[in-house]
């Protein structure tokens, strides 16, 4: 089994986290929503897998190619 580091695409707020832990995923299932410049911006998972770690927390800043979730592929 493989370990994918999802990284977010742009910097700003964590506004909503739609996973959890150990929670299986489809490729495009939604991860958790950005706030940008007053957009929400979803993250979706980029192949289907298990979600290992979500790395971030709702209201938590992030950075543009931070590693907010690792999936199990």
């Amino acid at each position: 089994m493989a370990r994918l580091e999802v990284e977010s695409e742009v910097t700003g707020n964590v506004w909503k986290v739609e996973v959890e832990a150990g929670e299986r995923v489809e490729e495009g299932d939604v991860l958790l929503i950005l706030e940008s410049m007053k957009m929400e911006i979803p993250l979706e998972a980029p192949t289907a897998g298990t979600v290992a770690q979500v790395l971030v927390a709702v209201e938590d800043a992030v950075q543009e190619d931070q590693v907010v979730a690792v999936l199990d592929t």
